[in-house]
């Protein structure tokens, strides 16, 4: 788990990458808005912008690497393949539904129900594997050498990785003078694909809850290595494993990763919700997270970008709770 798929080598990912990734998704993707924040908001220092990928096509920022996956690839009548939590596994069944090619998702278990029945409701074939990701991902591997049908690894191929970045691109062009952007991080492709294009220009800051500590234990053990994942936001960064690339692009050009506590994480993303009215998936929450339990602390001028990189959950409890504050 982690690694690439069978034949392909470890590769970098640079800016000339998600520069071209960018002209090849092209209407395929949404380019997604920013909401910039009164000084002051969530109680925290700093000039807050949040990026709203949960606007993305399927709810998350998925769909830029797997279309760009699948737009690089040759993909014959078997069509493709991908293990995912759920966030990834809508993406591929939705870019092959607009591509034309027949996809199987291999999801585990823990994955909640509504991203299931999304996923099949692209007419993907679903296969719903016992335990976490690392069980559907070794399914989908073994299937994969069974069929030959295009393998998608949800955070460790060049393309899905360029594809992440264009956020970056798209973010930068949309707020020049940010000092720092703050990214939730499950594989690491997003947190490598938005480093890749930021660099050295741009400080980028990773943030794991306590329960996925997946690039935290890679840059310690300087290897991508195997770690018990659970807790509430398992099933979007519940990875297990970081990526190769992903942890190799992180050691050079992110500054930190943050680790953050489940109910630092609720309260964020209830924050999200009865300040902005953002319905965040947990995972998602992450990053104004770090902020409230002041693992990261902005300086008052810093211009910091959140990414709200995904929405794919029962939004009932948030509706709930703002039904609670008006009887």
């Amino acid at each position: 788990m982690g690694t690439l798929s069978p034949g392909e080598q470890p590769l970098d990912v640079t800016r000339f990458d998600v520069e071209s990734a960018s002209d090849l998704l092209g209407t395929w993707v949404r380019h997604t808005p920013v909401a910039e924040l009164e000084r002051g908001a969530f109680g925290v220092p700093g000039r807050l912008v949040l990026k709203l990928e949960l606007l993305q096509h399927t709810g998350s920022f998925k769909p830029r690497g797997a279309f760009n996956r699948m737009l690089t690839a040759d993909i014959d009548e078997t069509g493709v393949l991908a293990a995912s939590g759920g966030n990834f596994g809508l993406a591929v069944a939705y870019a092959a539904h607009r591509l034309g090619h027949p996809a199987e998702i291999f999801v585990p278990s823990t994955s909640p129900p509504m991203k299931i029945e999304r996923i099949r409701s692209y007419g993907a074939t679903v296969h719903v594997v016992d335990g976490f990701y690392a069980q559907a991902f070794a399914a989908c591997e073994e299937r994969a050498f069974d069929t030959g049908a295009a393998f998608l690894h949800p955070y460790d191929q060049p393309a899905v990785v360029a594809g992440q970045g264009t956020l970056a691109q798209e973010l930068g062009d949309q707020q020049p003078t940010l000092d720092t952007v703050i990214v939730a991080v499950g594989g690491g492709g997003l947190i490598g694909g938005i480093a890749a294009w930021f660099a050295s220009d741009v400080r980028v800051i990773g943030v794991e809850p306590e329960r996925c500590p997946t690039l935290t234990a890679a840059l310690a053990a300087g290897k991508p290595v195997d770690v018990e994942v659970g807790g509430i936001a398992a099933d979007a960064l519940g990875a297990g494993r970081a990526g190769m690339i992903g942890l190799a692009i992180a050691q050079r050009y992110v500054e930190r990763v943050i680790l953050v506590a489940d109910d630092d994480v609720t309260r964020a993303r209830r924050l999200l919700w009865d300040d902005c009215r953002v319905a965040a998936e947990p995972g998602a929450a992450a990053p104004l997270a770090a902020l409230l339990a002041g693992g990261y602390v902005p300086q008052p001028d810093e211009r910091v970008a959140l990414v709200v990189c995904g929405g794919n959950a029962d939004p009932a409890d948030l509706a709930a709770a703002a039904s609670d504050d008006t009887d």
